[in-house]
């Protein structure tokens, strides 16, 4: 049994989903993690990483969720934000066209960063379905029971929670629509932003309808900006 106090996580977000933490298959999970660290595989993110999302956004902070579905699998990419990638590191196709859509949206230059660190902390939970991939291999974590858990992240804000913004971008990410209360929420849904969805993504302007959304509810709007 996985003893609460060994999780490395944020405390807002501990409490949340402490029934999580504490059920047979998030201890799978650990089985199959820690099974693959002892074989010398190449885990990313690196392991202090895994949980960087629900570190820079507290559960009682939440009112952006964009879903991701997997961390990147090459050196020095996956950070544990969904889409987001280092100071330095070249930034990815799906996030160049993510920082497209916001200059045509809200004119907001494009950043020479792809770290996103400033949305988490604006409350954007940069979630990825899954939170650990082996190097080179993408999706290879599929079966640890990830997706078990982050669905129930979802859950868990969706019956606690109220006025988040849902950005459900591609099937995959659409594919949890079940999981939010809309009486509660809203969904945004547009294309992958990846240049092999090749359209559907450009001209969502989800950015400003996601402030307006905000602004209707009294909330502070998101700041994009990352120059």
């Amino acid at each position: 049994m996985i003893k609460l106090e060994s999780i490395k996580i944020e405390e807002s977000w501990k409490k949340a989903l402490e029934r999580e933490f504490l059920s047979p298959y998030f201890l799978e999970i650990k089985k199959h993690y820690v099974a693959a660290k002892s074989k010398g595989i190449i885990i990313y993110p690196p392991a202090n990483l895994t949980f960087n999302a629900f570190n820079l956004t507290p559960f009682d902070k939440v009112k952006v969720v964009l879903l991701g579905q997997d961390p990147y699998h090459n050196p020095k990419e996956a950070m544990g934000l969904s889409f987001s990638v280092p100071q330095g590191v070249r930034i990815p196709p799906s996030l160049r066209n993510i920082y497209k859509e916001l200059e045509t949206d809200l004119g907001i230059p494009q950043s020479r960063s792809g770290d996103l660190t400033p949305w988490a902390k604006e409350g954007v939970l940069l979630l990825n379905s899954i939170l650990s991939v082996e190097a080179h291999k993408p999706a290879s974590h599929q079966h640890f029971g990830w997706q078990q858990f982050t669905d129930a992240v979802i859950a868990t804000l969706s019956q606690r929670c109220s006025g988040i913004v849902f950005l459900l971008w591609g099937n995959y990410a659409k594919s949890k629509k079940p999981l939010i209360d809309t009486s509660k929420h809203f969904i945004l849904e547009a294309a992958h932003p990846s240049p092999l969805a090749r359209s559907g993504f450009m001209g969502c302007r989800h950015f400003s309808k996601t402030n307006a959304i905000l602004q209707s509810l009294n909330k502070i709007p998101i700041n994009w900006n990352l120059n």
